[in-house]
């Protein structure tokens, strides 16, 4: 299979546009890792502020009252759960 004379100018010029591409990328990433290396060389460490952790010595997550939690969140089902309960003693 034979080209035109268009058809291989076409070719040419399209891997001399992806020549010059990779020549161009090349320079970046050898500048780059040039950049990088002087990067991890300095010895700068990032300034962190000390926290200090909360003094509190009760949960402020911890339901207090345990008979209205259930009331609340368990209501009908303990209800349900519990009326036979005394019928044992």
């Amino acid at each position: 299979m034979t080209m035109t004379a268009t058809q291989k100018a076409d070719r040419l010029a399209l891997i001399k546009k992806i020549g010059d591409r990779r020549n161009k990328m090349a320079k970046i990433k050898a500048n780059s890792a040039r950049t990088m290396q002087n990067v991890k060389h300095t010895n700068i460490k990032p300034k962190r502020k000390s926290v200090e952790a909360p003094k509190e010595t009760h949960n402020i997550y911890q339901w207090t009252d345990a008979s209205k939690y259930a009331a609340e969140y368990y209501g009908e089902t303990m209800y349900h759960t519990t009326k036979f309960d005394n019928d044992w003693d």
